[in-house]
C-alpha cells in the first residue's frame, strides 16, 4: 500500500471575499473528490480572500498510480482559470 500526499499553495488574485474564495475552489475540489476519489480539503489560509492551501491525500497499489492521481489533481488546479498554484 503506497499513501501519497500533496499540498498546494493557491493564489485566487480575482477574489474579494470568502465568499467567491470558496466559489472558486469548491468545484475543483469537489469533482476531484467524486471523479477521481482523492481525500482533499482546504487546510489553511482559511481568512484569507487571496490565498487557499489545499491539501490532498490517496492510497493505492503502486507509486505511479498514486503518483498519477496526485498528478491530475496538480493539472486540475493549473487548468483552473481563476487559481494560481505557486
Amino acid at each position: 500500500m503506497i499513501v501519497g500526499t500533496l499540498v498546494l499553495q493557491l493564489r485566487l488574485p480575482g477574489c474579494h471575499s470568502l465568499k467567491e474564495k470558496r466559489h472558486a475552489i469548491r468545484g475543483t475540489v469537489e469533482r476531484l473528490r467524486r471523479g477521481i476519489g482523492v481525500s482533499i480539503a482546504e487546510v489553511g489560509d482559511n481568512d484569507l480572500w487571496g490565498n487557499a492551501t489545499i491539501g490532498c491525500a490517496c492510497v493505492g497499489n503502486s507509486q505511479a498510480q498514486t503518483g498519477g492521481l496526485l498528478d491530475a489533481v496538480l493539472r486540475a488546479f493549473d487548468e483552473h482559470p481563476e487559481v494560481e498554484v505557486e
